[in-house]
């Protein structure tokens, strides 16, 4: 049998990985803009480059996972993202950046379902505490990269520093090639008609337009906040990517006491206390003037948003636990499409009214969120019910 430590393990370092991936670009924004000289909707479409690749990336892997198995994808899809991390890095033009951010971004996407599905089928006692313990080593990655920019940007170059952070990847890669994986769930073949059948379940339609507007929530946060930091409250590149380590620290400390808050709160209560946070959080950064009390905001955005992607996960791996990867999949090509579009957008409306008011997109979402969360509850209660 395999030992579901050892896999556990590997899907933390693979989401990790994931987290260093997301955040790279936002973190190195402010000098791709001046280094090439793009304009906020150019940055944007690098986001949505970015994005897109994830979201092929996340489609690939679910039936290619219940059908194979999960340990191929997982070390190739490592070493596509030290390719691209050493891309981002070293790209001489702009061409070259494109095609790095890529291959980063579809790499990415296969290791973000392929660790989340992973998790989901080893942790058959308590998903949704599973998935909240592997996503706190999202937040580790998505922390580390712009706090030791922040820390480090003095002393060493933008390329340097990314380049570092690529190399370091080959511990992650080394790590997911050790152990025995788990037999592929379909083995003896995929079963189309069912797989067909998921894109006809409202609830599990209802969680992947929850996780549309959530996940184009994080990326825009993420992505723009350096650059919103520099060009609004107008601080340095160091400090303003010191700011941005909040967000993702204040996600990771909301991710660690997950588990602890889903022992005494429903999970509907609990993604409702944490959009609530994010609402009063964003409106915080989008009014104030003082840096400090921006990054206030910014914490407390991570913390408000850091419930949402394991809580429905974890739902999604309860309903449809035969074929996890390819709900996953679904869900997060919803997801990323939102990731997609939703940091374009804010940097189309960034160019014609500064980020200030382009960051009204995600008090905007927040609602959007809240009455999703309000129609799933609705019909899980229903379907729950024995009829009379």
């Amino acid at each position: 049998m395999s030992n579901r430590r050892a896999l556990f393990a590997v899907s933390c370092v693979s989401l990790l990985t994931f987290g260093v991936v997301l955040t790279t670009l936002g973190s190195v924004l402010p000098s791709i803009i001046e280094r090439f000289g793009i304009d906020k909707t150019s940055a944007g479409s690098l986001f949505l480059l970015n994005t897109f690749a994830i979201a092929i990336g996340s489609v690939v892997v679910g039936p290619i996972a219940d059908r194979n198995g999960y340990k191929e994808m997982l070390v190739a899809a490592t070493a596509l993202i030290i390719l691209g991390l050493e891309g981002i890095a070293f790209a001489p033009s702009m061409i070259w950046l494109r095609a790095a951010v890529l291959l980063t971004g579809f790499g990415g996407g296969i290791i973000n379902s392929g660790a989340n599905a992973l998790v989901a089928d080893i942790s058959v006692d308590g998903r949704t505490a599973g998935l909240s313990k592997l996503h706190v080593f999202f937040g580790a990655g998505a922390l580390g990269v712009p706090f030791a920019l922040g820390v480090l940007l003095g002393r060493f170059s933008y390329s340097t520093l990314i380049g570092v952070v690529g190399a370091l990847c080959v511990v992650p890669l080394a790590i997911t090639a050790m152990p025995r994986f788990p037999m592929p769930k379909q083995a003896q073949g995929f079963p189309i008609a069912t797989a067909k059948a998921l894109l006809r379940d409202p609830v599990l339609l209802t969680f992947g337009v929850m996780l549309f507007l959530e996940s184009g929530m994080e990326i825009t946060v993420g992505g723009w906040t350096a650059t919103y930091f520099k060009e609004e409250l107008l601080i340095t590149d160091q400090r303003a990517l010191v700011y941005l380590s909040l967000y993702w620290c204040g996600m990771m400390i909301g991710r660690i006491a997950l588990s602890t808050l889903l022992r005494r709160l429903s999970p509907a209560r609990l993604l409702a206390g944490g959009i609530t946070v994010a609402f009063v959080a964003a409106s915080i950064v989008i009014t104030t003037h003082d840096p400090s009390f921006a990054a206030l905001g910014v914490f407390l955005l991570g913390l408000g948003f850091s419930a949402t992607f394991p809580v429905v996960l974890g739902l999604v791996a309860d309903r449809h636990f035969a074929l996890s990867g390819t709900a996953f999949s679904v869900v997060m090509l919803m997801a990323l499409t939102g990731g997609m579009l939703m940091p374009y957008l804010t940097g189309v409306l960034g160019n014609s009214y500064g980020l200030r008011g382009s960051f009204l997109i995600v008090p905007t979402a927040l609602l959007g969120l809240a009455a999703l969360l309000g129609v799933a509850s609705s019909r899980l209660t229903r379907q729950a019910t024995p009829a009379s």
